[in-house]
């Protein structure tokens, strides 16, 4: 059986751009996903979970920033406020174009799109970290690329 390195600082340099880019892909603002990012490592120290594989330590770290998400998303004082406009620039024009269409899209579609394309999970894994049928994640797969379809046909003629 293979030994697992659990260290802290092994863990944060394999797996911060992963819980920082899907933290930011969520709340499309980086002083929240900062604020998600640090909340993510500090429940890792705080719990000190035990993990069978490195699939499982990364299972983990993706459903505590979903969670998260969530969670920030429902304070009462997050729906009375409006967030500020921030610009993010892509090296590619395409990517700057995508990233904005992306954010067109509701929370829980933007969540698949992003697990799926961007960490390339499957929808079997998806569904296990989010907890949801398999079923359910490609219904909600299958509509998020109709409406980021419908949006690419809005905005750029296609």
């Amino acid at each position: 059986m293979k030994q697992w390195d659990d260290s802290l600082e092994t863990t944060i340099k394999a797996y911060s751009n992963m819980v920082y880019r899907l933290a930011f892909s969520q709340t499309r603002n980086k002083s929240d996903a900062d604020d998600i990012y640090q909340e993510v490592f500090l429940r890792y120290i705080r719990k000190k979970p035990c993990f069978e594989t490195e699939e499982h330590r990364k299972a983990w770290l993706i459903r505590v920033t979903v969670n998260c998400c969530k969670k920030m998303w429902a304070l009462s004082w997050r729906k009375k406020s409006i967030a500020l406009e921030e610009t993010i620039s892509f090296e590619m024009e395409e990517e700057n174009n995508l990233y904005y269409e992306l954010g067109k899209l509701p929370m829980k579609y933007r969540r698949v799109i992003h697990l799926f394309y961007y960490e390339d999970l499957s929808i079997q894994k998806i569904s296990e970290i989010l907890d949801q049928k398999p079923s359910t994640i490609r219904t909600q797969l299958t509509r998020a690329r109709y409406k980021l379809k419908e949006i690419l046909k809005e905005d750029y003629n296609v």
